[in-house]
Parts: C-alpha cells; sequence; structure tokens
C-alpha cells in the first residue's frame, strides 16, 4: 500500500503519510489516502463522471495542499467521490501549476461504505521530503 495511517499524530484527526516514486505519483496517492478515510473501499467509487483539478503555488506543500482541498470541495459542493488517475506539475516564472484528471460518481450510502467525512486539509505537520527512495508527504485531516 502506498500509503499508511499514522496514529501517534493526532487523536481527533486523521494522519496519513503517502509515498511514491515522483511528485506526481504522490500526490495522485495522497488523493487516494483522502478519500479511503471518507470511503472505505476505493473501487466500490466508479468513474462516471470526470472532473479537472487545477492548483498554482509557490511552493510544493501549498500546492499538494490546495490539491487535497480540491477533493472536499467536490465531495461537499456537488456530493462528488474522485480518484485520479493523472497529475501533471509545472513551473513557469517561479510558480507551480498543477493540473489533474479525476473520475468517479456521486456518493451512493447504498452502495459506498462510507467512513469518517473530512471538512478540510490542516497545515499540522504538513510536509513534503524528496528522499533517495522517492517522495513522502505527511497530511493531517480535520474529521
Amino acid at each position: 500500500m502506498p500509503y499508511t495511517y499514522l496514529d501517534e499524530i493526532a487523536i481527533a484527526d486523521v494522519a496519513f503519510e503517502a509515498r511514491a516514486d515522483t511528485r506526481e505519483g504522490l500526490f495522485v496517492e495522497a488523493g487516494d489516502a483522502l478519500m479511503n478515510v471518507m470511503v472505505e473501499n476505493l473501487g466500490s467509487i466508479r468513474p462516471l463522471v470526470r472532473r479537472s483539478f487545477h492548483a498554482q503555488a509557490e511552493d510544493l506543500e501549498r500546492l499538494l495542499f490546495e490539491y487535497l482541498q480540491q477533493f472536499i470541495f467536490f465531495k461537499d459542493a456537488e456530493q462528488l467521490l474522485l480518484r485520479v488517475s493523472e497529475v501533471v506539475i509545472t513551473q513557469e516564472a517561479g510558480v507551480l501549476g498543477l493540473t489533474a484528471e479525476a473520475s468517479g460518481e456521486k456518493i451512493d450510502p447504498k452502495r459506498h461504505d462510507l467512513n469518517a467525512d473530512v471538512k478540510a486539509v490542516t497545515l499540522h505537520r504538513f510536509r513534503i521530503q524528496n528522499e533517495p527512495d522517492g517522495w513522502t508527504a505527511t497530511v493531517v485531516l480535520d474529521i
């Protein structure tokens, strides 16, 4: 599993650590980790609708933060559960840009075994590390 949940970081919230070989892969895995907090079985999310995410930030951590907030926005605004299949990160004039392609479906409590409702991504202990064996992100979610 490319992510693990961290019980010792937050008591009333949920924390996870995502890992991947690339920055883009890290974003995909972090999105799945966030979604898996809300839905027990990620495979139950059918790719019936498509959405694109776009974000800009001065640094990679803020870009990941903005990207993860998009999942919560679509869940709250359109009742959509989404999974990202592709992330592209660019840099222009010192600003990082992100485009992500996602697919999913509306929340259906009869089909989706729902877990916790994620309200927000927090900045508590939020970090990204580039290590010799790949990228790691630590994220705490407010539930």
